[in-house]
């Protein structure tokens, strides 16, 4: 990095903030911190851009962001594809001009864009690409990333995240840009109108299987985007409006009531589980900040990604659903054990929602219902070819509110499940770095010597590289998938232990958890970080 690249950069860059922003760096003689902003472009991958709200080529910005929504213009017309793009954006730092940034890029290069009316959830986005038969869709999220952060997903026509190779395609496209200030703009597109939301929640009513609707719930949107449409749509669907934590009900960017907007980290849904309290609520529900994932509590007890997963599946099931069921090489296999059972199509995939809704290519069969344990669900992928946190609120609480009636909850059915199936306990190891070369290491470590053994059990070991950078081994009921996070600075393990239920499911119970933590501590052994 030198001065006059600097310059250069800030000379094409269209937003006076951000080149105020270098032009301080500069006067500062802060040159660690241009460093970092120089240090390399971020990268157009298949979960789009990502990356810390911030100037120069590594942050994302408006320079960066036109020149992804030039790169996308380039991709579609390389393909041929026709029809507009839809584009829509969540109420973080930066989204509302991201997203008119790209309707302009994209309306200057001769394609259609229709802006959705207001910051909304991605699931809307995915939703309506293919209601309005688009080219592809751009929804402007970092979904649960930290406060600095933003982030830039593609769809494409049918309303999945891209795959390889439109990433590296869109990527050359972004590249080729000789200059950001002089890309034709045109405010000539227009803003949709709230039928698209409409039509998205009379969609998604219907999804629910019928049967009671006498449930008290309680409700966050953690400070995102997700608390009036979630609202709308349990009234659309015969519910009573959830409760809602006012603290985090409208949108904002700090996120100042949590440490991390994922209602998976440790103190996300305090106010959630205090609510549901007073309120005497049969279940307590969040969505992450754009409303595509789901998290549930019971009794005072956060359930897992996959213990939802599973009662999802089981709803579903139970109300005749046929098609593929798909999960991760990284959730629980209960899924697999469920649809053997029924006699219904299963497919595991790589992680992430761009390769779940792709399942049928391993069978053949529509998809009817996919997860993913990290809280993404799908369960009306005809609708929502994605995760869709809002829709799968209103599964669960169909669920909840038929057990409900019968004097039971989701801890019971999670229980009639372990029994019949055997219990399945998930767990993850997960390790945040500074230096992403710690988990290179790491990795080649692992594929240099892999264990024989865990758990005094020997375990066969796969490579799944180079299609992904996975390590798998497997035993005797047990599993560990082993894999960097696509999304944030961290290692992770992804742990199962399958014990019997046999004549006790409290003793089978404690017996997982008691061989889980040996696991743990094993793997993490085997993983050697400093």
């Amino acid at each position: 990095m030198t001065e006059v690249e600097v310059r250069a950069w800030i000379a094409d860059d269209p937003d006076p903030a951000t080149r105020a922003e270098l032009e301080a760096l500069l006067a500062a003689g802060d040159h660690e911190t241009l460093r970092d902003r120089f240090g390399g472009p971020l990268t157009f991958g298949t979960a789009g851009l990502r990356g810390e709200v911030r100037a120069g080529p590594a942050g994302m910005n408006r320079a960066v962001v036109r020149r992804a929504a030039a790169g996308l213009a380039t991709y579609l017309a390389a393909q041929e594809l026709s029809g507009p793009v839809v584009v829509g954006y969540d109420a973080r730092r930066g989204s509302t001009d991201f997203a008119r940034d790209t309707a302009a890029v994209l309306v200057g290069a001769g394609r259609e864009a229709l802006l959705l009316p207001r910051p909304l959830p991605t699931p809307v986005l995915a939703f309506a690409v293919r209601r309005l038969g688009a080219a592809a869709g751009v929804m402007v999220t970092a979904s649960h990333n930290p406060p600095q952060d933003n982030g830039y997903k593609v769809y494409l026509a049918d309303g999945a995240q891209l795959v390889s190779p439109a990433d590296t395609l869109i990527q050359e496209g972004m590249a080729a840009v000789a200059s950001v200030v002089d890309l034709p703009l045109s405010s000539a597109y227009p803003v949709l109108g709230e039928e698209i939301v409409t039509a998205y929640l009379s969609a998604i009513s219907t999804v629910p299987p019928p049967g009671p609707r006498e449930l008290t719930v309680a409700y966050t949107a953690l400070h995102g985007v997700g608390a009036e449409l979630c609202g709308r749509a349990f009234l659309g669907a015969g519910f009573a409006a959830p409760h809602v934590v006012a603290e985090q009900a409208e949108p904002d960017p700090a996120f100042p009531t949590v440490a991390f907007p994922n209602p998976e980290e440790p103190g996300a849904v305090d106010l959630l589980m205090a609510l549901a309290d007073r309120v005497g609520a049969d279940i307590a529900i969040a969505n992450d900040p754009d409303a595509d994932r789901c998290a549930v509590v019971c009794r005072g007890r956060l359930l897992r990604g996959d213990e939802v997963g599973v009662l999802l599946a089981d709803a579903l099931l139970s109300a005749g659903q046929r098609g593929t069921f798909a999960t991760t090489i990284v959730s629980s296999s209960m899924l697999g054990a469920m649809c053997r059972a029924a006699n219904v199509p299963y497919a595991e995939t790589l992680t992430g929602f761009k390769w779940i809704v792709r399942a049928p290519s391993q069978t053949g069969v529509p998809l009817s219902f996919g997860y993913e344990e990290a809280l993404g669900y799908a369960v009306a992928p005809a609708l929502v070819n994605d995760k869709d946190g809002i829709s799968a609120a209103l599964v669960v609480a169909a669920l909840a509110a038929r057990l409900k009636a019968a004097g039971r909850t989701l801890l019971d059915r999670l229980d009639d499940l372990a029994l019949t199936h055997g219990v399945h306990h998930t767990d993850q190891l997960s390790i945040r770095v500074t230096d992403l070369g710690l988990i290179t290491a790491a990795m080649a470590r692992l594929r240099s010597a892999p264990p024989a053994t865990l758990l005094g059990r020997a375990v066969t070991f796969e490579d799944l590289a180079p299609g992904a950078d996975v390590a798998r081994l497997s035993g005797d009921g047990l599993r560990v998938v082993v894999r960097p996070s696509g999304t944030e600075p961290k290692l992770k393990a992804y742990l199962e232990v399958i014990v019997p239920a046999g004549g006790s499911l409290p003793d089978a119970r404690t017996e997982a958890g008691r061989v889980v933590d040996e696991l743990r501590a094993e793997v993490s052994a085997v993983l050697d970080f400093p």
